[in-house]
């Protein structure tokens, strides 16, 4: 069942550090939080992303970069399903958290998404709550929380998000959307913090913000990787370089597919790739 693997332990490393297989690394002897197999995905007949195939690892930042258009966005949709709640989207492929794929027939992708939860590019709290409301709002959906217990876990996701100091004269009466653009988007963590996941995605999460904003996030995601596994979209190539610890390069060419070209360890990725392509992207050549 898709809720029991959340407190699944790690098993042992499984070898796939083959030349044909570069992309998969070793993580300490344990294996990765999310195993990506031959993963593509549609919009309706439009193929977006083919062949994917990566490793992310545990308690570790794994940046998702390349040009617009190549896949990003879609294949970190696709991590906990989320993809397919735009009509017409379909993937086929594997992607396993903690060992399970969620992609298996009988697996709940509400679950799912409560194991592996997702932070937007455009902070999205609910106008009508609370700050307090906001950050528990998933617990309230799934019920049997009491007040006293909600109270404990709002305000412990609100410091693990860096906001607690910041709102706790007012959090339960001023409305989430009554905060700065920096400050809905470390609630919006916050409340995905509130149920407790194993992985966070974050697309593009400060692309909406200003400079001071966006290294608050940043800040906060290094965090975060003591206690979470982060996969975050960035356009930033600054951004990719200072927040993670393992690079994917993604490339849609002629045939408007996005796939995979170059995936490592992002001090080699930035200073010695593999690929011409990834090194022309980074800096600057075409993208």
């Amino acid at each position: 069942m898709i809720g029991d693997f959340s407190a699944a332990p790690l098993g042992p490393s499984i070898d796939r550090s083959s030349a044909e297989k570069p992309y998969a690394l070793a993580y300490d002897g344990r294996t990765p939080s999310v195993r990506v197999g031959g993963l593509n995905a549609w919009y309706g007949e439009r193929q977006a992303i083919a062949d994917v195939e990566l490793d992310v690892a545990p308690r570790q930042v794994t940046a998702i970069i390349g040009p617009s258009g190549c896949g990003k966005s879609t294949l970190i949709r696709c991590l906990n399903r989320m993809h397919e709640v735009t009509p017409g989207a379909h993937a086929a492929g594997s992607v396993e958290v903690n060992g399970v794929n969620i992609y298996d027939t009988g697996v709940d992708p509400v679950r799912v998404r409560r194991v592996v939860g997702m932070v937007f590019q455009k902070p999205n709290p609910f106008p009508m709550m609370t700050i307090y409301d906001n950050v528990v709002a998933g617990l309230l959906l799934q019920g049997g929380a009491h007040r006293r217990e909600l109270d404990e876990i709002g305000e412990r996701a609100l410091r693990q998000a860096a906001l607690w100091e910041e709102v706790k004269d007012h959090w339960k009466k001023a409305s989430g959307a009554s905060l700065s653009g920096g400050q809905q988007q470390r609630l919006c963590i916050a409340r995905t913090l509130a149920v407790r996941p194993d992985v966070i995605l974050m697309d593009e999460p400060c692309s909406a913000l200003d400079p001071i904003a966006t290294y608050r996030i940043e800040e906060l995601i290094g965090q975060l990787k003591r206690d979470y596994t982060i996969a975050i979209v960035t356009h930033n190539m600054q951004q990719a370089s200072r927040v993670s610890d393992f690079t994917a390069f993604m490339l849609a060419e002629e045939d408007r597919i996005g796939r995979l070209v170059e995936f490592g360890q992002t001090a080699r990725i930035f200073t010695n790739p593999s690929e011409r392509r990834t090194e022309d992207y980074i800096t600057g050549r075409f993208g």
